[in-house]
């Protein structure tokens, strides 16, 4: 890619924002280095890895490398036979330890991310590395006792030492004949060596060895004779301990340095996994999609090229404040002219189209609308901005003129050419010519470009000329300002007389103004004016519609809700209406026990009691008819449109509509986005058709069979964690569970009951061969616990 229109899209400003979401330094190095991409393999393989890193972080927003470092040097210090500080080496345990994690965490979803799994691949750490560091240096970086045998006994034997030494001193202070020559009672070191304080004036009186004085010559810092071999002793187990912890350290490093080439390659696919949840991260802050990337397929009169922008946005402008603009060339055209106010947006919009193809071309998503598409460029040229320079003696015209010559010796058609303020900088009409000739040559060359001008000649090259569109960037005459929106097939309107009549210019000079325009030019720029409001007008008619209709579907939303409630609370009564009879035919059933007790025992007759059992008999038949909600007429499904809120009962969850193709659609449900049938969805406040309530008497078989009614039952999951339980609690939610499971038609589940004692694993297995629905089971793979899980296959229908 062209370095010149990276710095000129402000490309290296984007990498710098996304390397500020890498967790260590050799993922914001990549970040700081990524080039887009002119390969297809490539470029897909890129989106691919953002999207299912988005996708990891929406089912777990904690997936990171943390704790990794960038190791490079230390590894080729260490191959090179240097030897490695305690603190290195803990850097390279903790990324080790890191690169294990992730891989693990990829290793589980790699249905997920069968991309990011390919470098995940060359994660697993070498075998014993991290369990060497960790057996010899602490977490605070020390060399541990344990690390070798004779580091421990020289340790013993230096504490042994040590407090000898100590000891021995502290009587020397502490006898009453050395008091007074002392300057302190206390014990102290110079030059590795412990020392007392002597008085200078007892100089001689205390056989010792001098070591230091004090500043003011007082005091003297001596060693007495007596502990000199204790202290040469502590001295040379000191040199021991350090000879011993270095060569530890050495044969760490080496086995460090002998696993060097796959380290190095460990650390790279780190870096690229975090690289890809960079982008993720970045992506979801910009509330960008993945852009859908087409080759070129050139044709007569025609590069081949899509340019396709839904609401796209500057990523490097507030979000709060840019205003989205729709790019969308039809197959007919290649080349867009321009034209509107100055600071009206159109060197935003430039700069928003080439930027967002390099970044699509980077593997960045887009901060554009889903279902945005973009062709592969091969090359993407700018020439934007001010080329003016005082030391090369370059006007502005120059400059631009240098640039342009430059572009045009490289542009091809499957390059994307920019051109801001095309002709500007000299003679107006001369600039219009030369303006109009540089347009042509690129699209007799079928080469894609845009072009922003101010010259009304390009207007009408651009209407007469078949693959150039006229565009225009809106204005307010109301306000007076830009709306910074782009409207593709129309061109720009002059508005200088309109904004100097508002402004208070007197008319007669305006009239004097209009009447040296072309009468022909009047009259264009009249029915110019005309289709803009009336383009306008249904715009704001289209807006209210949208308005009214979502107002429509907010009282029917509210109106739904108060019947439901009215029914919940129709359901409640109904509830306590039958409890209360119950308790009433229970008392009634008490009552008529005890009368044929008495009955029995007085020898009289009971078929008296007959009806009153008949009666009774029948009330309990009514009140056990279970309450059935009233199911209300289905209306008509409402229309989907993006930006619809729609339930999936499949995964129990509410989303938005992004984006409505010819067969599907795009729903996201948090940072997920995923695509659905419209079958497949509900707008939400739609109810399900429930299923017929259960008949309170069973139907009388038949030989024929009867085709079962197609009853939706909510998925329990694949999961059953019974860790924690015992096994008279544990047992009877593994048989619910396992009911559940067999109803939702799910093909296995997992039951999670831990290794432990065995005992809650033996329980479940029985209660799972006693099971209709098992159809076998097994025990978990080790990626998912082993023989703590058991692996339940479930019957088909």
């Amino acid at each position: 890619m062209d370095e010149k229109t990276l710095h000129i899209l402000e490309f290296p400003v984007v990498l710098e924002r996304l390397a500020a979401y890498a967790d260590f330094s050799a993922s914001a190095e990549l970040a700081r280095a990524l080039h887009p991409s002119r390969l297809m393999e490539e470029v897909l393989l890129r989106q691919a890895r953002t999207a299912e890193a988005r996708r990891l972080l929406s089912l777990d927003s904690t997936i990171s490398v943390g704790g990794a470092r960038d190791i490079r040097a230390k590894v080729e210090l260490a191959a090179h036979a240097g030897v490695l500080e305690e603190a290195e080496l803990l850097d390279i345990r903790n990324t080790l330890i890191a690169a294990r994690e992730l891989g693990r965490t990829l290793e589980r979803h790699a249905a997920v991310a069968p991309n990011l799994a390919l470098p995940g691949a060359s994660l697993p750490p070498p075998a014993g590395v991290i369990e060497a560091i960790s057996r010899a240096i602490s977490d605070r970086g020390e060399v541990v006792d344990g690390a070798s045998d004779r580091l421990a006994s020289i340790r013993r034997e230096l504490k042994a030492a040590h407090d000898r030494l100590l000891g021995r001193l502290e009587r020397i202070i502490n006898d009453p004949k050395n008091i007074p020559m002392l300057q302190d009672t206390l014990i102290t070191q110079r030059n590795g060596r412990y020392v007392v304080p002597l008085r200078a004036e007892f100089k001689g009186q205390l056989r010792s060895i001098i070591h230091d004085q004090s500043s003011s010559g007082a005091t003297l810092f001596v060693e007495p004779l007596v502990v000199v071999e204790l202290n040469n002793q502590q001295r040379e187990l000191q040199l021991a301990e350090r000879d011993e912890v270095r060569r530890i350290l050495a044969e760490l490093s080496a086995q460090v340095g002998g696993h060097a080439a796959a380290l190095i390659a460990m650390l790279g696919a780190l870096a690229q996994i975090d690289l890809a949840l960079m982008c993720a991260r970045y992506a979801d802050d910009l509330h960008a999609s993945e852009p859908v990337i087409v080759p070129s397929r050139p044709r007569a009169g025609h590069p081949g090229s899509v340019i396709q922008l839904m609401h796209a946005r500057h990523p490097l402008l507030p979000p709060e404040k840019v205003v989205p603009v729709d790019i969308m060339l039809d197959e007919s055209t290649f080349a867009v002219v321009i034209t509107g106010p100055n600071t009206g947006g159109k060197t935003v919009t430039l700069k928003t189209v080439g930027l967002l193809a390099v970044m699509a071309q980077s593997g960045l998503h887009i901060p554009a609308q889903s279902g945005s598409t973009l062709s592969l460029f091969e090359n993407v040229f700018a020439d934007i901005g001010d080329e003016q320079s005082i030391e090369q003696s370059l006007s502005t015209f120059s400059g631009h003129i240098t640039n342009i010559v430059r572009i045009l010796k490289r542009a091809v058609p499957r390059t994307l050419v920019l051109l801001d303020e095309l002709g500007a900088g000299t003679d107006p009409q001369e600039g219009a010519a030369l303006a109009r000739a540089l347009l042509a040559d690129l699209v007799a060359r079928t080469i894609p470009c845009l072009a922003a001008t101010h010259y009304p000649e390009l207007k009408a090259f651009a209407h007469a000329t078949p693959g150039v569109v006229n565009a225009s960037m809106e204005f307010d005459l109301q306000t007076l300002r830009p709306t910074y929106r782009l409207t593709i097939g129309l061109p720009g309107r002059s508005n200088a007389l309109l904004i100097a009549e508002r402004l208070g210019l007197r008319q007669e000079i305006i009239r004097n103004a209009r009447a040296t325009i072309d009468p022909a030019d009047l009259r264009a720029e009249d029915l110019l004016d005309e289709i803009h409001r009336q383009r306008e007008q249904a715009r704001e008619a289209r807006a209210e519609t949208v308005r009214s209709l979502q107002a429509a579907e907010e009282a029917r939303g509210e109106l739904e809700q108060r019947l439901e409630n009215i029914e919940d609370e129709r359901l409640k009564v109904l509830e306590s209406t039958r409890a209360q009879a119950q308790e009433e035919l229970e008392a009634l059933r008490r009552e008529l026990e005890s009368t044929r007790r008495e009955l029995q025992r007085a020898r009289q007759p009971l078929e008296a009691l007959k009806p009153v059992q008949e009666s009774v008999e029948a009330l309990e038949a009514e009140v056990e008819k279970p309450v059935v909600r009233r199911v209300r007429p289905q209306s008509k499904r409402a229309p989907l449109r993006v930006g619809s809120r729609v339930h999936l009962p499949a995964l129990h969850a509410e989303g938005v509509v992004t984006a409505i193709g010819e067969n599907d659609l795009e729903v996201q449900i948090g940072a997920l986005r995923l695509r659905a049938r419209p079958n497949d969805i509900q707008v939400a406040g739609e109810e399900q058709t429930p299923a017929p309530p259960p008949k309170p008497a069973p139907r009388p078989r038949t030989g024929k069979k009867e085709a079962p009614a197609a009853i939706f039952h909510a998925s329990p999951g694949v999961e059953l964690d019974l860790r924690g339980q015992r096994a008279e609690d544990a047992l009877p939610a593994l048989e619910r569970f396992l009911e559940q499971a067999y109803l939702a038609g799910l093909p296995y589940v997992r039951i999670i009951h831990g290794k432990g004692t065995g005992r809650l694993r033996q329980a479940a297995r029985e209660t799972l061969r006693q099971l209709p629905q098992a159809a076998r089971f097994e025990n978990g793979l080790d990626s998912e616990g082993g023989e703590g899980v058991t692996v339940v296959h479930l019957k088909g229908d």
